[in-house]
């Protein structure tokens, strides 16, 4: 019996030794295929003193003269770092692509460890945004940036821009939240209605048992969650974020475990402030261009609503492109068709300067 349990013992180390040959192997493949080698690019990753504390970026492109674009992250907490490496390869060509650790996410909250978390509050996260992005202007010798938010971080976007937007070319959302008070109600019945048509009887009926919003527990949150990243094919991409952490360059294990802890730090002080704000908070007036750029199917931060965002803001120039096939996710997967978009709304504005 004591022989068995050591020969298991010493199957599971060797196991992971294994393991963590490969993992070691495809790191050095990626830092190898993903590297920067231009004669002007620029490949850095620094901590850099923001609001009190430390916080994470990485800068990466191939010509440090392009426009730079500041990219903020979604969850609350959701950092991208661990895994964007890949997601943002093709706009390295534009774009100085600058990503960034919020507070008490990825490898920020590795800095600076939980006990920031009550510092966490909408107005001291603009205020982080707008520090880094005047730091981005002095350090990369640009005037202005371009500001693109992903969910949680177009409502961030949103607040910086229109705190400063004497700093930013243009402001960019994709999962754009535009209306929290609404947002889980059209978002349930879309998804409802989603899975009638599809006939998926299993959806209906789990939706219907929790019932329309608002819920006094996670579990119609979860459910409606469920089957929106279903519809939308998101749940193999989620998954696959978790493999593309593990195999980035200079990824460790402590990355992916603070990468996974910050989304729950960040998400339980964001998630009751973003969610009671209202509308003509995100909507309204506008000193810098706007633009959505969203998936035609997205059922988590709704299509129809981010439209109407678009069609009631005033801005001196605004736009909305919806990629067909794609959902909430349609920055990252479908990375290419958002990119050309993305040209298109703002390369003539920063050619301009």
């Amino acid at each position: 019996m004591a022989q068995d349990s050591t020969a298991r013992a010493e199957q599971r180390v060797a196991d992971l030794r294994i393991l963590d040959g490969m993992l070691a192997f495809l790191r050095t493949r990626n830092a190898r295929d993903y590297a920067i080698t231009t004669p002007d690019g620029i490949d850095e990753s620094r901590y850099v003193t923001i609001g009190g504390i430390e916080q994470y970026i990485t800068i990466r492109g191939e010509d440090r003269s392009n426009p730079v674009l500041l990219f903020l992250h979604g969850g609350p907490g959701d950092a991208t770092n661990p895994w964007g490496y890949a997601a943002f390869r093709s706009w390295l060509k534009q774009f100085t692509v600058v990503q960034w650790d919020q507070r008490c996410a990825g490898r920020t909250l590795g800095r600076s460890g939980p006990s920031v978390a009550p510092t966490i509050t909408i107005e001291r996260m603009v205020n982080d945004g707008i520090e880094l992005t005047e730091f981005l202007r002095t350090t990369l010798n640009q005037p202005k940036i371009i500001l693109v938010g992903h969910s949680w971080g177009s409502t961030l976007g949103v607040f910086m821009a229109k705190a400063r937007p004497d700093l930013f070319h243009a402001f960019v959302g994709t999962g754009q939240v535009a209306d929290p008070a609404r947002n889980y109600l059209v978002a349930y019945d879309e998804v409802l209605k989603a899975s009638e048509s599809r006939g998926e009887q299993r959806a209906i009926k789990e939706l219907r048992e929790v019932g329309r919003p608002p819920w006094t527990d996670g579990r119609g949150y979860g459910v409606q969650r469920k089957w929106a990243n279903l519809f939308e094919g998101a749940d193999v991409f989620l998954a696959s974020t978790f493999g593309m952490a593990l195999m980035a360059p200079a990824s460790s294990p402590r990355d992916v475990t603070d990468w996974f802890e910050g989304q729950g730090v960040s998400g339980g002080r964001l998630v009751p402030q973003t969610s009671v704000l209202e509308a003509r908070a995100i909507g309204g007036e506008f000193a810098v261009p706007v633009f959505v750029i969203q998936g035609a199917e997205d059922f988590t931060t709704p299509t129809s609503l981010a439209r109407e965002f678009v069609r009631t803001i005033r801005a001196p120039r605004k736009g909305f492109t919806p990629i067909a096939g794609a959902g909430h996710f349609a920055v990252f997967m479908e990375s290419d068709a958002f990119l050309r978009a993305l040209m298109s709304h703002v390369g003539p504005l920063v050619r301009r300067r």
